[in-house]
């Protein structure tokens, strides 16, 4: 039987991790919040002026702003424009400017189509999405850092944003901002955008030859040419080149572990962090060929013809695109992975499985990876379901699991037997069989590898949302009081906050995320499956679900 502290029943005793204690979690050199910047609320809290917070950059000066003691800067240019004859093509540089750039304001997203933000919306007032602006002039960059100019060498976070590999953007959640992170860890934050969709991911190779190799990854590429930019730059605004974590969640998680299967990240990345997203293999090269044959197709275009394609507005090819991918899987179920993403061309992206063929030109890089208890909540918005039975489960998942139901749920029932029907349908459904996977798959490589398991619930719809897909991002950056609607805010998750964020903080510097502010967390093992378990009280577990997860695979 699992232990009872898993859900987060037996009260931890503890008192939140000081800030003292984040600040023993560097490892070499100068201890991280030496120079910890602390602010008086009592004075002026925003700085913005000629000469206060401009840095040089390889295409000219950049003017931010100094806010709460905290240096930020948004919309920076990683890249120029991607449409016209960029449009699918790999990032090219942005033009350089001779005056100082102002960099006071969030860049477009990248096309696409947005979330519901309808004042009726449930999902808008948890998520409050951030969206402005949206078009190609999208390969922009924001970043927060303690200090500027200043020589320093601090660890720098790259942060990759979810939404698959469709939507979103680097803000489009208050839980990604920087700033705390920033200043209680004295590191350097950055958050992108960059290429999704039909835009980022449409293989026009097979017609369009030559030219168009790289448009089936050009979203990748993107990413790749923000982390040039942070080699080539980030030393300015404080950071340290040679000491970059990439983190993402969800879509972002997967971009992490596509990223640490790249050649071209080599040495651009040194460790990595996937939340609730991952993968080790991209799109079959075929399928993402057919899929761009029929656009050219839908366009009423020829391989003649195709640069066409880069003429028309992006609203006319994003319709096009989308028409096409419907009746491509219509006409073609089960032909691949599906959609717009990453293409396992050979050579911006490996053939075959991530981080199995000790390859030395890619990256072999330490990772974390973690999930989350309640990844799909099932019934936020059905509060009806709340009183189903085990009986109801396996009907509800029969469509799925077909006569192996029954034993699906018997097992979870039986290995957590502290969880209440609704939440076995959920732990079902929220199953850490692709975390799991992706793990014992990197280990192959050789690198540290640590595995986390997300439980705090969040309080609100009456307890229906619990511990759900995102809620975690708030408490690794110290955000929970930010991102309110997530996490109810106060004291409760703030203590956690503390501890995930310290543990980050000393992975980022020392690829080791031991510093004290946890239980001691082992490195992960196929054999053991240690499993650091975050919530009130925190626990390494070994494969805690093991017995259970393992039916859903007969």
């Amino acid at each position: 039987m699992i232990s009872k502290k898993l859900f987060g029943k037996t009260a931890a005793g503890m008192s939140a991790v000081c800030f003292a204690l984040m600040c023993s979690c560097g490892g070499g050199g100068e201890k991280a919040g030496t120079t910890q910047k602390v602010y008086d609320p009592d004075i002026q809290q925003v700085f913005i002026g000629e000469d206060i917070a401009v840095v040089p950059t390889a295409y000219g000066r950049v003017r931010g702003f100094i806010i709460r003691g905290i240096y930020a800067f948004k919309g920076i240019p990683y890249g120029a424009s991607t449409g016209g004859k960029n449009r699918f093509m790999p990032p090219q540089k942005p033009e350089p400017w001779t005056d100082v750039r102002p960099a006071v304001a969030y860049g477009s997203s990248a096309p696409q189509d947005l979330y519901d933000r309808s004042p009726e919306s449930y999902g808008m007032f948890v998520d409050h999405w951030n969206y402005d602006m949206v078009g190609e002039d999208c390969l922009r960059l924001n970043v927060w850092s303690p200090g500027i100019n200043d020589g320093k060498r601090r660890p720098v976070l790259v942060w990759l944003h979810g939404g698959g590999f469709a939507h979103g953007n680097g803000i489009e959640h208050d839980s990604y901002d920087g700033e705390n992170f920033a200043r209680q860890a004295d590191i350097v934050y950055v958050s992108i955008n960059h290429r999704l969709n039909a835009f980022g991911f449409s293989d026009l190779s097979k017609l369009g030859g030559e030219k168009y190799k790289h448009s089936g990854n050009a979203g990748m590429l993107d990413i790749v040419a923000s982390l040039e930019w942070v080699r080539d730059n980030i030393a300015n605004f404080g950071g340290d080149p040679g000491n970059v974590t990439v983190m993402g969640q969800s879509g972002g998680g997967s971009k992490v572990c596509t990223i640490a299967a790249m050649p071209a990240a080599k040495d651009l990345v040194h460790k990595g962090v996937a939340l609730s997203g991952s993968m080790t293999a991209a799109n079959d090269k075929q399928y993402a060929e057919s899929l761009g044959e029929y656009i050219v197709k839908e366009a009423g275009l020829t391989a003649a013809t195709i640069d066409r394609l880069q003429d028309m507005p992006w609203e006319e090819y994003f319709e096009i695109a989308n028409r096409a991918a419907a009746k491509f899987r219509e006409q073609s179920p089960g032909a691949g992975r599906g959609g717009f993403s990453p293409v396992a061309d050979g050579f911006n992206i490996p053939e075959g499985t991530f981080f199995t063929d000790n390859n030395p030109l890619t990256p072999n890089i330490p990772m974390i990876f973690c999930t989350a208890f309640n990844e799909q909540p099932i019934n936020r918005d059905n509060p009806e379901l709340e009183n189903i039975t085990l009986d109801g489960v396996k009907q509800a998942l029969t469509p799925a699991y077909g006569d192996r139901s029954g034993a699906i749920v018997d097992a979870y029932a039986k290995q957590f037997p502290e969880l209440r029907p609704i939440e076995v349908y959920s732990f079902i459904r929220s199953n850490r069989l692709r975390a799991v996977s992706a793990a014992n798959t990197k280990l192959q490589q050789g690198a540290p590898v640590y595995m986390a398991w997300f439980g705090m619930g969040s309080p609100l719809f009456d307890g229906r949302h619990r511990a759900f897909h995102c809620v975690d991002i708030s408490y690794w950056f110290l955000n929970t009081d930010l991102m309110i609607t997530h996490t109810g805010g106060g004291k409760r998750p703030r203590e956690l906050s503390q501890k995930m964020a310290a543990s980050l903080a000393s992975f980022m510097r020392t690829g080791n995320p031991n510093c004290g502010a946890l239980p001691e967390w082992p490195k992960y093992t196929d054999t053991n499956g240690e499993t650091m378990v975050l919530n009130e009280l925190c626990e390494v577990l070994n494969d805690p679900d093991r017995n259970a997860r393992l039916t859903l695979q007969q």
